[in-house]
């Protein structure tokens, strides 16, 4: 593929709730465009885009794909995307690098959750959108149905430009309003153009006046024409949706069916004709890695050289891909540039133009253009590649924070190294993929946007040559105490020769918010001031492990009040053992607790979900704070609920809502647990104790 100038880019994102049909689309485009012989079908595990095993094995898209092709002297750099909510950081990772999106409605199912949640994104960085209706093809298939829907869900801008010739299984094409002509498809991928049906004409009439309702608001021109009820030419209409979608005031709705290869050409020609080119942003901005100071550049490729990598994979023949936006400039293969992210030199090698899985090296790649470089060890999703000369930082993509936690362990003894080695390697190439050793549990945690999610990350492992075991985790749970008290302990050994005397006295004391404080009080020397940091060492070993069930004591405040020494057996060890068994003794009568975490829930759901969704939370021990309806028949339920309640709240939402609900989940903050579930977790602690001495 020759290199293009930015002018003759577009760079598109394909979105939509899972199973809409964005793989389906792409096959399309692709063969429609001559890139490929024949249309893959996902069913059959052999689409350009869905490429990898965790794709065809579940017959779904789990990471954002390049299907670049050209389109009448144009390079289209189609983005096919998952749609399943467990997946969505390569959704937002793809919607940072492009200037349009396809957003694909279902033509039986119609607006879903995913379909909101992924306009918003769209919406927030600044995109054009165009609405592609697909299945058309399909028993139940709705399309003013689901045009209305689309209207109330997002507003009046967003307005038909065809309709459909045929429904449902005889589903054949559609009439283009703007031409007035009829386009069908039989055999092959040329559509036959025709009259307008008679059966059709007034339903072309009707949407057509409300096109021109629409553009009226768009273009000033129109508008005038529409109020003087002048006439109003095809090339006004094509002029304003053209305006409108540049402008994001207007969105117009396609319709066809991508796996049967219909309707697929003239969304093609939209793009070319609408979507804004790298060369209509104008300027990007981002900072001086040095000075922090605001700077921009522009969208042409006489700027400084300056890219951002949005997406990085550990390809099996090649090693790691970085996938990168050229923001500005031009690089060129076999060249140098600089990560000022990290502030070091990178040598590039080959560049690589991607479709799927296939690479095809070129020469350069030009501002605007979507490309790849293997090998960059120390380059990573998020980082900006820039002319050494004249660096820039751009902004880093915001991914959500994880939702569910696994605690994994090697299957065999031994692997542990190797498993540390892979989680590194899966986090480096998934920015919603998070590791860590949690401390107060000493387990190793996974941590993703869903079940589905961390079941991909299982799989990966395992081809690593890992093979792991998967458990719920233990929640980081902490331990209090609610009075003060006052606790002697006496450490004295005599063991012949030289012995071991500790005396202390402490007052401990609740100290909510405060971790641990610790001071001393002493007078008179009664306690020689070299032992007072061995009687706090002795208190923060202890506080490491809690009375009731093993967990750390926080938030409370120890004094050091008295004591007395032996000028002979008094050390160090015998005050730090006099100092951890005086706080455990004391803590038994300062009246125990623990505390458990409790997490931020917002839950975006459908209104007729919303009674089931509360019920449930109630029954995890949530509180709802609130509710908002953030777009008709949609609405997010803000509420805290205990962590411990949580571990299959992904599982158990996609059950209450079939899959129609999305949610993030934030700590908050620590808070005393009620009596039945402090002596749940005192039993649980027992029961885990047992286990290991076995």
């Amino acid at each position: 593929m020759k290199p293009y100038e930015p002018g003759q880019i577009r760079n598109v994102a394909l979105i939509s709730h899972g199973g809409a049909g964005k793989t389906s689309l792409a096959e399309a485009m692709l063969f429609d465009a001559g890139v490929t012989t024949r249309m893959g079908r996902v069913e059959e595990g052999n689409t350009v885009t869905d490429y990898e095993e965790d794709e065809t094995k579940r017959q779904i898209s789990v990471s954002a794909a390049l299907a670049p092709l050209e389109w009448k002297d144009h390079k289209l750099n189609i983005i096919d995307t998952p749609g399943f909510m467990d997946f969505q950081a390569d959704v937002r990772s793809a919607l940072s690098v492009v200037e349009g999106a396809i957003v694909l409605v279902d033509a039986v199912a119609g607006v879903e959750v995913g379909t909101e949640l992924y306009w918003r994104l769209a919406e927030q960085n600044n995109l054009a959108r165009i609405f592609f209706i697909n299945k058309m093809r399909r028993e139940n298939a709705n399309f003013e149905g689901v045009v209305e829907g689309i209207r109330t869900r997002f507003g009046k801008a967003a307005v038909a430009v065809q309709v459909p010739v045929g429904s449902e299984l005889n589903f054949r094409g559609v009439v283009d309003i703007v031409s007035d002509k009829a386009y069908t498809w039989n055999e092959g991928k040329e559509p036959q153009e025709g009259p307008v049906p008679a059966e059709l004409a007034d339903t072309v009439a009707e949407y057509r006046n409300t096109l021109i309702e629409a553009l009226a608001d768009v273009d000033e021109e129109l508008g005038d024409k529409f109020l003087m009820e002048e006439e109003i030419t095809r090339e006004d209409i094509i002029r304003g949706i053209r305006k409108g979608v540049r402008e994001r005031t207007l969105f117009p709705i396609l319709l066809g069916a991508g796996a049967d290869n219909i309707g697929v050409q003239p969304l093609l020609d939209l793009i070319v004709e609408c979507v804004p080119s790298p060369l209509d942003r104008g300027t990007v901005t981002g900072k001086h890695p040095d000075t922090g100071e605001e700077e921009k550049r522009q969208t042409g490729m006489d700027a400084p050289f300056s890219a951002y990598v949005f997406k990085s994979t550990a390809d099996p023949y090649v090693g790691k891909l970085n996938f990168f936006r050229v923001w500005s400039g031009t690089l060129r293969a076999d060249s140098s540039v600089y990560d000022a992210t990290r502030k070091h030199d990178e040598r590039i090698g080959q560049i690589l133009i991607m479709r799927g899985k296939h690479q095809e090296p070129v020469p350069q790649v030009n501002a605007g253009d979507i490309a790849a470089v293997a090998k960059l060890q120390h380059v990573h999703t998020g980082d900006t590649l820039a002319d050494k000369s004249k660096p820039i930082v751009y902004p880093q993509v915001e991914y959500p924070e994880p939702v569910m936690f696994y605690a994994v362990e090697p299957k065999t003894k031994g692997d542990e190294d190797k498993l540390g080695a892979g989680l590194a390697r899966l986090a480096d190439a998934d920015p919603a993929f998070r590791t860590y050793r949690d401390t107060v549990t000493k387990e190793t945690i996974i941590a993703g946007m869903g079940d589905q999610h961390l079941a991909v990350v299982v799989d990966r492992l395992q081809r690593m040559g890992v093979a792991v075991q998967t458990r719920e985790p233990r929640v980081a749970y902490q331990e209090i105490i609610k009075k003060t008290v006052e606790q002697e302990y006496k450490h004295k050994k005599q063991t012949g020769g030289r012995g071991q005397y500790g005396h202390v006295v402490l007052r401990i004391s609740p100290a909510p918010g405060e971790g641990f404080k610790f001071g001393d009080e002493i007078v008179g020397g009664v306690v020689p001031k070299q032992f007072i940091p061995a009687v706090q060492k002795g208190v923060e070993e202890a506080l490491a492990e809690g009375v009731l069930a093993g967990y750390p004591v926080t938030d409370v405040e120890v004094v050091l009040t008295f004591g007395s020494y032996h000028t002979v057996d008094s050390s160090e060890l015998a005050f730090k053992i006099a100092a951890s068994q005086a706080f455990k003794e004391g803590v038994l009568k300062a009246n125990p607790s623990i505390q458990e975490p409790i997490y931020d829930v917002e839950i975006t759901v459908p209104e007729e979900n919303m009674g089931d969704v509360i019920s449930d939370l109630n029954g995890k021990r949530g509180r709802v704070q609130g509710m908002d309806q953030i777009a008709p028949g949609t609405q997010l339920i803000r509420a805290q609920v205990p962590l411990g309640e949580l571990h299959r709240y992904s599982i158990d939402l996609r059950s209450i809502t079939r899959g129609r609900a999305t949610y993030t989940m934030k700590f908050s903050h620590y808070e005393e647990a009620p009596a039945n579930v402090v002596q749940q977790i005192i039993e649980e602690a027992k029961r885990a104790k047992e286990e290991e001495k076995k």
